[in-house]
């Protein structure tokens, strides 16, 4: 479908749903941009990012990579954010610029895998469906400190799985952990959560960079309590699937899957 023309280029619908995906992943690489975007090959994303960034809608940066290499990652622009109606929230890196390390990109980056996984691959139990996906840049309540990385609903059964994501890559000591952890259990009980999510109760979903972290935090938690979160991490997603039962509870060591 035609669409408008700008700086150049014609965008399509499938450019205007690409930078509306960006304002509220805020950072995406390639291979993110080929699955939330459709694209039917490498060859064909690199070339239509390349031509959203000449025309000043996307800006783009790069990250080293452990192998030596630099991977191309893209942001909206002030003009591309303006252009689709919404809030200037990107990583203010400069153009082109190329960065050694940086946490807030690492941890957004595997903040939007959840994203695209729960959105755009299909969910393999029958029945389920994604029903929307919040961000967060301010807490969720006026009395409680906790900003989740998101918040997702999805729907199976007749009735709606409701619950936070907190990915932890080993940045944030335990006993920020533990704070965290009381302050969900507060926000559980002050009634404050069915009120703004129309929800009756929610689950905390904790994605860590890898088992041993998972455990860690797992302990911490199940010296508080034995309700609302729930323990993965992206190893063992990658490998078993999402929806597999790898989620682990905080007193109990079998696996339980979401649905």
């Amino acid at each position: 479908m035609t669409g408008i023309r700008r700086s150049g280029i014609i965008l399509q619908e499938r450019d205007r749903h690409l930078l509306g995906e960006l304002a509220t992943m805020r950072v995406i690489d390639r291979e993110q941009s080929k699955l939330v975007a459709g694209f039917g090959s490498t060859t064909r994303a690199n070339a239509r990012l390349l031509a959203l960034t000449r025309a000043g809608l996307l800006r783009r940066f790069f990250l080293g990579t452990a192998a030596g290499g630099k991977k191309a990652l893209y942001a909206l622009s002030q003009s591309g954010a303006k252009l689709i109606d919404a809030p200037y929230r990107g990583p203010r890196r400069k153009q082109d610029e190329v960065l050694v390390a940086d946490f807030f990109v690492a941890h957004q980056l595997r903040v939007n895998e959840v994203y695209s996984t729960l959105k755009y691959r299909a969910i393999p139990v029958p029945g389920a469906k994604f029903v929307r996906w919040a961000s967060f840049c301010k807490p969720i309540d006026a009395s409680n400190s906790i900003m989740p990385d998101g918040y997702v609903e999805v729907l199976h059964a007749n009735k709606t799985l409701a619950a936070f994501l907190e990915v932890d890559l080993g940045h944030e000591g335990l006993a920020v952990w533990k704070a965290k952890i009381q302050h969900y259990l507060q926000y559980a009980v002050s009634g404050q959560f069915e009120s703004h999510f129309h929800q009756p109760r929610f689950r905390v979903l904790v994605l860590t960079n890898s088992t041993r972290r998972a455990e860690s935090i797992r302990a911490a938690a199940g010296s508080l309590t034995d309700k609302v979160f729930w323990f993965s991490s992206f190893d063992t997603i990658n490998r078993d699937g999402f929806w597999s039962p790898v989620w682990l509870r905080p007193r109990d060591d079998q696996g339980q899957s979401l649905l």
